[in-house]
């Protein structure tokens, strides 16, 4: 290593060297040691060609970093070492840098940073005079791009997604992104919504949808937990330079649960860099998070403002229908028949997410296989007791009418009048007998609430319906299943 030191001091020219030095030293305590290890260590004065310092960097994308960013400055250290040297030219030259970087470190770099990787030197260096000549740029090879990410779960597609009013604005626009990655518009396109709502499975399916159509595109996908790991781990390693080629060398980059970067400034930070370069390169970033854009405290307001620019899709609370027809296409698509009052009653009962209530689903399954048992109401009770309580709540009268109107299909406002038509009168007593079988209420107040009834109508309404229960089994589970779904 000495005997390049040597060589490419004499070559260089003992002056030159030492401008350089006090150069990059400067730069460094301008811009502080994390940015110039980042940036700026990887720099190698590969000559003078009169009045112009050639500089030469290892990638295309540090080249345009560094002009972008430093070139000014640059220019204005050189002139106050060098007057006679008035421009900077910046080049790609993997080649060079080895030997060159050694000679044209300065002192203090051999304490603050690992040697370089042991090279050949070039044959013969240029002198201080002659004309340098870069290596000609080439694309980066294959190995370089980050990989498919391997973390694509082969469940979450599109054909598995189940669509519902709740959901269907952003799986459209995540259909959109799919077919057509970058469309003015839907870059980025900003998925938010609850815990188990679909947000990651909208994500694997736009990724898997590209990857099948176009196999030579780049998709990434990783949640900020591990973007940020990554980082850091880059920083430790000091190879923070492959850890950003390695992003801004994808087609479509897709991270999930963006709100575990909040308080993160330095991960915030490079996230807000590798946005702006793959937006501005063309290529599509795909965000989730479980609130939209401008609601995320913590979040710098220039990366907020950056999110918030493309398309933004929320995917609100499953409905009932919605939750019943994920059930069934879950129970179908694992090949066992489950009664639909089961399904029913989980749509019902089990509203705070998809997970959990697939979870519910799965385990009833189980439970039937192992057991070699048929799935009824009293078993998925039974079997589902834990999950179930943490979901029980207190029953309002109110509650009951809501719920009794929707399963019958008449309106609210029918279990307060008049009306003695039996397709209402029958609904009015059963929202009676669940009154008096859910709650603590007196009789005079039920019957208050069904339109200032007596209580004796009240009376009669429960022993009514509890004597219909005995004769018709189909009636009696069908109170049943609701009193199932109110109960606390």
């Amino acid at each position: 290593m000495e005997n390049q030191l040597d060589a490419a001091s004499s070559q260089l020219g003992p002056q030159i060297i030492e401008s350089w030095s006090r150069v990059r030293g400067r730069l460094r305590d301008e811009v502080g040691e994390v940015e110039y290890r980042t940036w700026l260590r990887q720099m190698t004065l590969a000559g003078v060609e009169g009045d112009e310092a050639v500089v030469v960097l290892p990638s295309r994308f540090l080249r345009d970093w560094v002009r972008d960013q430093y070139g000014d400055r640059l220019r204005a250290l050189w002139q106050a070492e060098h007057q006679g040297i008035r421009r900077i030219d910046i080049r790609v030259s993997p080649e060079t840098r080895p030997a060159a970087f050694a000679a044209a470190a300065p002192p203090q770099d051999a304490a603050r940073e690992p040697a370089a990787e042991p090279v050949a030197a070039p044959a013969a260096a240029p002198a201080a005079s002659a004309p340098v000549v870069a290596a000609p740029e080439r694309a980066r090879p294959a190995e370089s791009r980050a990989e498919p990410s391997p973390a694509l779960d082969p469940r979450f597609t599109f054909d598995t997604f189940v669509v519902g009013k709740p959901n269907e604005f952003a799986h459209a626009c995540a259909r959109r992104v799919a077919e057509r990655p970058a469309s003015p518009g839907f870059n980025p396109l900003f998925l938010y919504g609850g815990v188990g709502l679909g947000k990651t499975h909208l994500m694997h399916a736009i990724a898997w949808t590209i990857r099948e159509s176009d196999p030579s595109r780049t998709v990434s996908y990783m949640s900020a937990e591990k973007f940020m790991y990554r980082f850091i781990a880059a920083l430790r390693s000091q190879s923070t330079m492959e850890f950003k080629e390695s992003l801004r060398s994808v087609d479509v980059l897709m991270i999930d649960d963006l709100q575990f970067l909040i308080g993160k400034d330095n991960t915030q930070e490079e996230f807000f860099h590798t946005f702006n370069a793959l937006v501005d390169a063309g290529k599509q970033i795909v965000v989730s998070s479980d609130k939209p854009p401008s609601d995320l405290a913590g979040i710098e307001d220039r990366l907020r403002t950056r999110l918030g620019c493309g398309m933004v899709a929320d995917i609100h609370a499953t409905t009932y229908e919605l939750r019943l027809s994920i059930l069934e296409s879950k129970a179908a698509g694992a090949g066992v028949a489950v009664p639909s009052k089961v399904l029913e009653f989980l749509a019902h009962r089990i509203t705070s997410n998809v997970r959990e209530l697939e979870g519910a689903l799965n385990r009833l399954i189980a439970h039937a296989n192992l057991f070699g048992r048929s799935i009824t109401l009293e078993g998925a009770q039974e079997v589902l007791h834990d999950i179930l309580r943490a979901h029980d709540r207190r029953v309002t009268i109110e509650e009951i009418q809501k719920r009794v109107a929707e399963h019958y299909h008449i309106r609210l406002t029918d279990m307060s009048s008049a009306r003695r038509a039996r397709n209402v009168a029958r609904p009015r007593q059963v929202a009676m007998y669940l009154a008096k079988q859910l709650t603590a209420r007196s009789l005079p107040e039920i019957g208050r609430r069904f339109g200032n009834r007596d209580h004796t109508t009240v009376m009669h309404a429960v022993s009514r319906v509890a004597e219909l229960m005995q004769q018709d089994s189909a009636f009696a589970e069908d109170v049943e299943l609701l009193r199932r779904m109110l109960e606390t």
